[in-house]
């Protein structure tokens, strides 16, 4: 005799399959976002980084600028005093001459320092701008991949994905931007 064929053994494995190839298709959701989440560290680290060094370098800059002040200062004063020996008479001391010349030479080296600093600090201003987009966009994909999950969407997830290469890019022109 002929077993018969169970109707729900066969609905049985379909559907183990179909629940299986979705475990799948969340694993991949849930690897990807690890991987973004990676992506996102690794922008936000070397934002924050670039950002840092803005900061220290717009601070070096204030730092010249204000030795800058002080040798106009001096220089000031060393002129004047000249311009009130000159006017009563007395003899300049051959010091002065030579002192002005010497803040005239420093005033240039630290105000090519103090624009130096500036334009360091403008530099990774730049790299953190586009850094912080990195992180932004990736962020924005973590939230859609976990949407994705939350209805079984996956074109939520591929939009995930989408944003996932356009924060790569930011990423990169991060990295390359100077």
């Amino acid at each position: 005799m002929e077993e018969l064929e169970d109707p729900t053994e066969r609905l049985k494995e379909t559907m183990e399959a179909a629940e299986e190839k979705k475990e799948r298709w969340t694993m991949y959701v849930a690897l990807s976002t690890a991987i973004i989440a990676v992506l996102a560290a690794i922008a936000g680290l070397y934002g924050n980084h670039h950002a840092n060094e803005a900061m220290l370098d717009q601070i070096k800059s204030s730092d010249q600028w204000a030795y800058y002040q002080s040798k106009s200062i001096k220089a000031e004063i060393t002129a004047s005093t000249a311009t009130v020996l000159t006017a009563m008479g007395k003899p300049l001391p051959e010091v002065n001459e030579e002192k002005a010349k010497n803040y005239e030479k420093d005033k240039a080296e630290i105000r090519a320092k103090a624009e130096e600093a500036e334009k360091s600090s403008e530099a990774h201003m730049r790299q953190h701008i586009v850094l912080s987009r990195a992180v932004t966009i990736f962020q924005i994909a973590i939230a859609i991949s976990a949407i994705a999950i939350l209805t079984r969407r996956k074109l939520m997830w591929y939009a995930s994905m989408a944003l996932t290469l356009a924060g790569a890019y930011f990423l990169i022109q991060g990295f390359m931007t100077n």
